[in-house]
């Protein structure tokens, strides 16, 4: 009983749920690559492949974090810095994600088996990151953009050009809202000697500096439907993207960042699975 309750305790700790937020565009980069529904194996495999390395990277992240996170009254209740969990049985928990993420890699293709300790360094470092450079929440973004360019390539088993603006469009769409959810730590991350936007621009300036990384995101997507020649669907989801986010950025001020949470995780959630449902019907439309 004590595995069990630890392995949820853990998944409540990482938040695996939210896993949702980056899931979409896994499928938006399968389904690009197939022009149309990929193989019951491969949307399997790459669906186990994302799960266990968000897994890895989130675990990893509370473990190295764990020292800050008690010093920090948002997160002195987390499950480390509360004694719910040991750093050993994280740690196995990292490992295992690892190892499940690797074993996932290898049951799509060769050339992502070669990838996947890469992708595991990008995923694994970023937690370091906001020790040394204000640009962690691109690093960020970009460790939460190689599902789609990784499920391409498990459809393909070869890399093409033409997903990169899709891969910009995920880094910037993150790298945006982790900006806004790293208003909260202002003070702490200030005290602390961390880094990030709005500790170096101040709070006004991060929000104006989140809009603009949400700016380029929706500029990427509009290339992504150009490149890949996509129809009236898709675009109508691109804009209803745009829309949404334009929204998230009115939920929140400098004076007033009470509803961060909701611009945070509902609307993000609803942003990426609103953006997957118009491609895919747009994809599967062509196909008819």
């Amino acid at each position: 009983m004590s595995l069990f309750r630890n392995i949820g305790i853990t998944l409540e700790m990482i938040k695996w749920e939210h896993s949702i937020f980056a899931l979409p565009f896994a499928l938006i980069g399968a389904m690009l690559a197939a022009r149309g529904w990929p193989t019951v194996w491969q949307l399997t495999w790459i669906v186990v492949a994302m799960v266990a390395a968000r897994s890895a990277a989130m675990s990893f992240n509370r473990l190295v974090d764990a020292a800050y996170d008690a010093r920090n009254p948002r997160t002195r209740m987390r499950a480390l810095p509360a004694g719910l969990l040991s750093p050993q049985f994280v740690g196995a928990f990292v490992a295992a994600s690892c190892v499940l993420f690797i074993f996932a890699a290898a049951q799509l293709n060769r050339l992502c088996l070669y990838l996947s300790p890469l992708a595991l360094a990008i995923l694994l470092l970023y937690s370091y990151t906001k020790r040394f450079t204000r640009w962690s929440h691109l690093v960020l973004g970009l460790a939460d953009a190689i599902p789609p360019a990784a499920a391409w390539i498990a459809v393909r088993g070869a890399f093409d050009w033409r997903i990169l603006p899709l891969v910009g469009a995920v880094t910037f769409w993150v790298g945006g809202f982790d900006v806004l959810y790293a208003c909260q730590d202002y003070d702490f991350d200030r005290e602390a000697g961390l880094h990030s936007l709005p500790r170096f621009l101040g709070i006004r300036k991060a929000l104006v500096a989140a809009r603009l990384f949400h700016g380029v995101a929706f500029g990427c997507l509009l290339a992504t439907a150009w490149l890949f020649a996509l129809g009236v669907v898709a675009y109508t989801g691109v804009i209803a993207f745009g829309g949404l986010l334009v929204y998230e950025h009115s939920l929140v001020s400098h004076r007033d960042l009470s509803r961060l949470n909701a611009a945070f995780f509902t609307t993000n959630g609803v942003v990426s699975v609103l953006l997957f449902v118009f491609i895919a019907g747009d994809l599967l439309l062509k196909r008819t």
